[in-house]
């Protein structure tokens, strides 16, 4: 059983290494331990690390980039528009709205279970309900199939039906939907 008091966040940067890391997903692996320093330094994505704050085994990480939620993710503009006024009924119309992509998420096998990654999406979450520093309205991710229940459970909803059948499916979480819980 992993102490959560013991846990620690660390973001990576362009020079530093994860030595070991096994969620089970070679693609997932690979991501963390030979090319996240490469995503940072040329600022396509922000890796961060949970680890234990003594040995310092990594239990899970999670990448975050920029996105947007747009008219051409969606197969029709009249979906789009559905989409567009269940959230901004009266604002003005834009092509695209903004939000945070989690490019990558995995949690070690040796920990499986035990709600590290619940704890990475909570972070998350409550990072921009609490310091929303650039106007971002939306939490993307492309979720793998085998992902979809978890995701599902933190409150992520499938942008289309489009990719219902896919391999990934794009998912989003409304970050407006917390100020209904305050």
């Amino acid at each position: 059983m992993i102490d959560k008091d013991a846990i620690q966040l660390r973001r990576l940067g362009e020079t530093d290494t994860v030595s070991h890391f096994d969620c089970g997903d070679e693609d997932l692996n690979d991501f963390i331990l030979t090319d996240a320093p490469l995503y940072f330094k040329v600022r396509l994505a922000t890796s961060y690390v949970l680890e234990d704050k003594v040995s310092g085994e990594v239990y899970g990480y999670f990448s975050l980039a920029h996105d947007r939620i747009s008219l051409t993710d969606f197969p029709s503009n009249s979906a789009y528009n559905r989409f567009r006024k269940q959230f901004f009924a009266q604002g003005k119309m834009f092509k695209s709205y903004p939000a945070l992509k989690i490019c990558r998420l995995a949690t070690s096998v040796s920990c499986h279970g035990e709600g590290i990654g619940a704890m990475i999406v909570n972070m998350i979450v409550g990072s921009y309900k609490n310091d929303n520093k650039a106007g971002c309205r939306f939490i993307t991710v492309d979720a793998y199939a085998g992902a979809l229940s978890f995701y599902y459970k933190m409150g992520f909803m499938p942008l289309t039906k489009e990719d219902e059948d896919a391999a990934t499916r794009l998912l989003y979480f409304d970050l407006e939907s917390l100020q209904d819980n305050e």
